[in-house]
Parts: structure tokens; sequence; C-alpha cells
């Protein structure tokens, strides 16, 4: 019996797929469950149709992440700290400080957690900070931490 996966199922296959199962297998467990639905014409039509939207989907936030991508990199952010002796600051600067100052100048809701920081900024100077946007986006925000 042919089967239409709403759930991942382990062994058998992921959502979304047209899977071959045995009759007692797909009624008694499958169906029971929720796991799936019988693979007629109008459902393989819908899941057809479904595909196509979340294609198209996809597609519109990869080009929103790139139009975002291109309108933050002649952006520079500046972050104000207190310093100390040898250019060192008092304390770092980290994604969280970098998202928000981000949000008080620009107006750009950036997630901190997006932001990819390998270690937390601990001098004065201009840093190149990728943010990863998408998936497949990566984008180069500037940095500028100062001393206030």
């Amino acid at each position: 019996m042919k089967v239409i996966l709403s759930e991942d199922v382990k062994s058998v296959g992921k959502k979304g797929d047209v899977v071959d199962v045995s009759d007692g297998y797909a009624k008694n467990y499958i169906f029971k469950k929720k796991l799936g639905i019988p693979a007629d014409s109008k459902n393989l039509n819908d899941l057809k149709l479904k595909k196509a939207n979340d294609e198209k989907v996809a597609a519109q936030n990869l080009a929103a992440a790139q139009d975002f991508a291109k309108e933050l990199e002649d952006k520079t952010i500046v972050v104000r700290l207190k310093g100390g002796e040898g250019g060192r600051t008092f304390g770092s600067v980290t994604g969280k400080e970098i998202a928000q100052a981000a949000k008080e100048q620009f107006d750009a809701d950036i997630d901190k957690k997006k932001i990819v920081l390998a270690e937390a900024i601990k001098s004065f100077g201009t840093y190149d900070v990728p943010l990863k946007i998408h998936p497949q986006v990566t984008a180069t925000l500037k940095v500028r931490v100062e001393e206030c």
C-alpha cells in the first residue's frame, strides 16, 4: 500500500515521502497514529501543491535574506565601552550587545544567536563580524568598538 507520510517514521521515511508499506502496517500503525495518509490521487495532488508552495516560500525567504545582507554590508555599528590601559576594554562586546546596538542605530532586528563570534571582542577597533542570516546567506557586519 502506498502511503504519504505526515511525520518522520523511523526506518520507513521522512515527512512528505511517498512510501510503500504493507497493508497491515499502514492500517494498524501509520493511520492509527496519524503518521500518514493514503496515497490516492487527491492526496498526491495536495502534496504536489504543498511542495510547490514550500519551494516558493523558501525562495522568497532566500531573496529577503540576500537583500538584508546587501543592506547591512555598507553599514557600521558603533559600540561604546569604557577603556583601560593599552587599548583594552573593561568587559567585552558580545552578540547581544551588537544586536542591541543594531536595533538602536539602524532599527534592524538581528537575532543575537545569528551573530557568529569566535570569541568576544575585548579591544578597541573595527571588526568584521559574520552574521548567519539564512542557511545559505552569511553577511559581514562591520562593528567599530570605541572608547566612551
